[in-house]
């Protein structure tokens, strides 16, 4: 739980923090605590669309969640961003993703 409060006290200095609500969002799912790890995840993706890690992982997320629309709409956005970031590993990696679903 130490790591959570320290994640979430980064965010309390700066809110827009993408790599620690990130953190705090792959802590949350390693607790089971899918609804708060999907809240972080979204508000990753929402504020800084460019985080490209977030889409796999948000991803996975709603596979758990049962909600597989979602999941191939997130894969397919994830791949968009990750050519435009010119990321062919990345981009290898949610098409197998996307292929798996």
């Amino acid at each position: 739980m130490a790591r959570i409060d320290l994640l979430k006290s980064f965010l309390e200095e700066d809110p827009k923090d993408s790599f620690s609500r990130y953190a705090l969002s792959l802590e949350y799912v390693k607790l089971g605590q899918l609804d708060d790890a999907r809240r972080e995840f979204e508000t990753v993706r929402d504020n800084d669309p460019d985080y490209l890690a977030t889409y796999f992982q948000l991803a996975q997320l709603y596979q758990k969640l049962n909600l597989p629309h979602e999941a191939e709409k997130t894969l397919r956005t994830g791949i968009t961003v990750a050519i435009k970031q010119g990321d062919a590993h990345t981009q290898s990696e949610l098409e197998g993703a996307l292929d798996a679903l």
